[in-house]
């Protein structure tokens, strides 16, 4: 089974690859569509602007790549810049449309007294909805987060994961064959390799 991991000049690409190679998974990291039309399961990593980063999936004609993945029911994970890549905009970056895949927006982290932004480190996760990828997850575990912004997902049923940091972030989502993450799961210890082990399990479709 072929994982492909989205290279779009973003950072944070190289340890999404080493920590599924350390649970025996193959993936392949690329921007050319024919070899991820191939995989199996889709990766959408990623720590970067928002603005800069649509801008390059839509360089690299990649665009129209992810879209046909997801309607094909590949599995697709987005983690941190790529889950927010596949809401509608950001106020990171005004007037920038993005995949628009799920629905919701990107809003900045509000300012309050003791909290320091970016929000980076260690934040117990509410879980909720019946996530899939979060089977065998105890409620409260930790997991790393590094982002200024956060999802304000449009539809409350897809959350499957919530964190307090000023503010509720939506911090996981699953919609169909679409999954994304803002924390970090393979910087999240044992846990968040047990996450990209349960994405790596699941079967397409009807997952």
């Amino acid at each position: 089974m072929m994982i492909g991991i989205i290279d779009y000049d973003a950072g944070n690409i190289k340890s999404v690859e080493k920590a599924l190679i350390h649970l025996g998974e193959e993936p392949v990291v690329s921007r050319e569509p024919e070899i991820l039309r191939k995989a199996d399961k889709v990766i959408l990593p990623g720590v970067g602007s928002f603005g800069e980063s649509m801008s390059n999936l839509h360089k690299f004609g990649l665009v129209p790549v992810i879209q046909d993945m997801i309607k094909e029911g590949k599995p697709f994970l987005g983690i941190c810049l790529g889950l927010q890549l596949l809401f509608e905009s950001s106020e990171e970056s005004p007037g920038v449309e993005g995949l628009g895949i799920l629905k919701g927006k990107i809003l900045k982290i509000p300012p309050s007294p003791g909290l320091k932004i970016p929000h980076m480190g260690w934040n117990s996760l509410h879980l909720q909805n019946g996530g899939r990828l979060f089977r065998g997850i105890p409620e409260d575990t930790y997991v790393y987060f590094v982002h200024s912004y956060y999802l304000q997902a449009g539809e409350p049923e897809i959350v499957k994961a919530v964190a307090e940091y000023g503010t509720c972030i939506h911090a996981s989502v699953e919609k169909e064959n679409v999954f994304a993450c803002q924390f970090h799961p393979e910087k999240s210890s044992r846990m968040g390799l047990k996450i990209l082990e349960n994405f790596a399990k699941l079967e397409r479709e009807g997952c």
